[in-house]
C-alpha cells in the first residue's frame, strides 16, 4: 500500500519547498510495478546516435551531477538558501525500504532533523549521471543504513523529484525498443548500473530510465 501527504515543516530561515511524498509498506516490489512507476520517452535512433546529442546529454548530466553533489554539501553545511534555491518548490519524493527507516532523508531535506549526528549521514560514495536522473549511493555508519537516492532534475537545474531506496539493492536499466521501421517488435531493458555498497542480504528493485 502507498501513502501520499504533503510536508509544510516550520522554519525559522528560508522555507524548503513543500514535498509530496509517498512510501511503500511493502519491503520489496516486483520489477513490473517498479517500472510502472517510470515513465520515458523514445528518441528517434538517428538523434541518439548523433554526436551532437551525445555531447548534450554528457554536457547535461555533467550539470545535473554538480547540482545534486552541491545539494549533499548543502544539507550537511545546513545552507537552506542553496536547499531553497535547487529544490522545487513542490518536490516529489519516493521512499522504498523498511518503513522504520521512512524518515532518513525527509528531516534532512526540510531541515527539521532533531539531533545533529557526530558524522555526516549523507555522503555519496558514487554519483553517475544518466539523462535528467542523476542516481547517488551511500552508506550511514551511525544508522547502519545504505542508502540510494535517484534525482530528476529540470533542464534549468531545479530538482523536481527524488526516489530515496533503503537497505535495497537496486538496478538501473535503459528501456528502447527493438523492431522493424513498421511494426516495434518488444520492448528492451538494459542494465546500466547497479549499488554495489549493500550486502546480498536485501531485496532488490529496478530503478527504469
Amino acid at each position: 500500500m502507498t501513502k501520499r501527504k504533503n510536508i509544510s515543516p516550520p522554519f525559522s530561515s528560508t522555507p524548503i519547498p513543500q514535498i509530496h511524498h509517498s512510501f511503500s509498506h511493502s519491503y520489496c516490489k516486483s520489477k513490473e510495478e517498479e517500472l510502472n512507476h517510470f515513465t520515458y520517452s523514445q528518441h528517434s535512433p538517428e538523434l541518439a546516435n548523433s554526436s551532437s546529442q551525445k555531447a548534450w546529454l554528457h554536457d547535461q548530466e555533467d550539470r545535473n551531477k554538480k547540482t545534486v553533489t552541491d545539494l549533499y554539501k548543502a544539507i550537511t553545511s545546513k545552507d537552506t538558501n542553496t536547499m531553497y534555491r535547487l529544490l522545487a518548490p513542490d518536490l516529489e519524493w519516493w521512499f522504498h525500504g523498511p518503513p522504520s527507516h521512512r524518515h532518513h532523508l525527509i528531516p534532512l531535506l526540510t531541515a527539521t532533523a532533531t539531533s545533529s549526528p557526530s558524522k555526516p549521514v549523507l555522503v555519496p560514495d558514487h554519483i553517475v549521471g544518466f539523462g535528467s536522473v542523476t542516481i547517488a549511493e551511500g552508506f550511514d555508519e551511525t544508522n547502519l543504513v545504505w542508502w540510494v537516492h535517484a534525482w530528476t532534475t529540470t533542464a534549468d537545474g531545479v530538482i523536481t523529484e527524488v526516489r530515496e531506496y533503503v537497505n535495497t539493492s537496486v538496478t538501473v536499466t535503459r528501456l528502447g525498443f527493438h523492431g522493424s521501421d513498421d511494426v516495434v517488435a518488444s520492448a528492451m531493458c538494459q542494465s546500466v548500473w547497479q549499488s554495489t555498497l549493500c550486502d546480498e542480504s536485501v531485496p532488490g528493485l529496478i530503478l527504469a530510465i
